[in-house]
């Protein structure tokens, strides 16, 4: 060993110091940059719409606020078996349409092997069944069981919608089995909204029609209407229940944490979204419009839904959205 070679001479305490410093700064500086790349990974925010008319609506909602937040959302048109395949790939990050029980089958692959994970119930409440004007309810036509009994007003017919539809379905079921006395009916097949022109056609001249019905929809606000009771065997219990869930694609929580907050925030009501759809379907309002005009008479939604949210810069989301509501 060599005794006269010279050890390294201690750093002073400023040296250290300065040294710790430049550390400190560098790892600052790796931080804002994966902030900075993160935020960019997050502000498209791509949801689906598979074409339901409450789906639009809420879609609508969540992009307004999303907007108002800093955020560049954007929605694709793709049926609901495209959904699914497109969350697994990662080539689109929400979709608040998981309509259960109905659409278990539909998600359960991907639930299954974790490419596609469930948020919150988004809303609860929502029904599917028969229904008829309220004048009719009035008169006695309120349960299953009293719909055979007013087959000469009714002219042995029940209204559908689209051929191949689930209530439809059940309801050519219920004929064949003479379920409730109903084998001498006739389902009616239309659309949507022949099924609705009919219906108002008849309410007008307060003629007795039975029809499907659901909610959230416009039909609601537009028309003095009953579910009729007693069809828990063949729509579900509580008038043909459903929740409605968001699902996101897995990892999307955690990856943009803030959007993840929102969307574990984000509930509606059957009220709402019939408000929503009406303003969409009847007074021709574009999708984010109409959410404008729900939120700007009912902004005390937002609190619920913002609570520890921030725009995509970090500032208070509370502020920024009540802000572009305007005055």
């Amino acid at each position: 060993m060599n005794h006269n070679s010279k050890k390294p001479a201690p750093q002073s305490k400023w040296s250290r110091m300065a040294t710790l410093g430049l550390a400190l700064t560098a790892i600052l500086a790796l931080s804002a940059c994966g902030k900075k790349s993160e935020v960019a990974e997050c502000k498209a925010v791509r949801f689906s719409d598979v074409g339901w008319s409450d789906i639009t609506a809420t879609n609508g909602m969540a992009k307004f606020v999303l907007t108002g937040l800093g955020y560049e959302p954007s929605d694709q048109s793709l049926s609901v078996p495209v959904t699914y395949t497109s969350l697994k790939n990662k080539d689109i990050d929400v979709f608040l349409g998981n309509w259960m029980p109905s659409m278990a089958n539909d998600r359960k692959a991907y639930v299954d092997d974790k490419s596609v994970e469930v948020l919150r119930a988004n809303l609860e409440g929502a029904k599917y069944t028969l229904a008829v004007p309220t004048y009719l309810a009035d008169k006695g036509l309120k349960d299953f069981t009293d719909i055979a009994k007013f087959h000469k007003e009714l002219g042995g017919k029940i209204y559908g919608i689209e051929a191949g539809n689930d209530g439809n379905r059940l309801i050519d079921e219920m004929i064949k089995a003479d379920k409730f006395g109903l084998g001498k009916f006739k389902l009616v097949e239309s659309s949507e909204q022949g099924m609705l022109g009919q219906v108002e056609k008849m309410g007008a001249k307060n003629e007795a029609i039975v029809f499907l019905g659901w909610a959230p929809h416009p039909m609601n606000i537009k028309f003095k209407m009953t579910y009729l009771t007693g069809g828990d065997d063949v729509f579900g219990p509580n008038f043909g229940e459903a929740k409605i869930y968001t699902n996101i694609r897995a990892g999307y929580a955690k990856d943009c944490a803030n959007v993840g907050a929102f969307l574990n925030n984000l509930a509606f009501t059957v009220d709402m979204e019939s408000d929503l759809m009406n303003s969409i379907a009847d007074k021709k309002m574009e999708p984010m419009a109409a959410a404008k005009e729900y939120l700007k008479a009912h902004p005390e939604v937002l609190d619920a839904w913002l609570k520890g949210v921030t725009t995509i810069d970090g500032k208070p989301g509370i502020d920024a959205v009540k802000a572009s509501l305007g005055s």
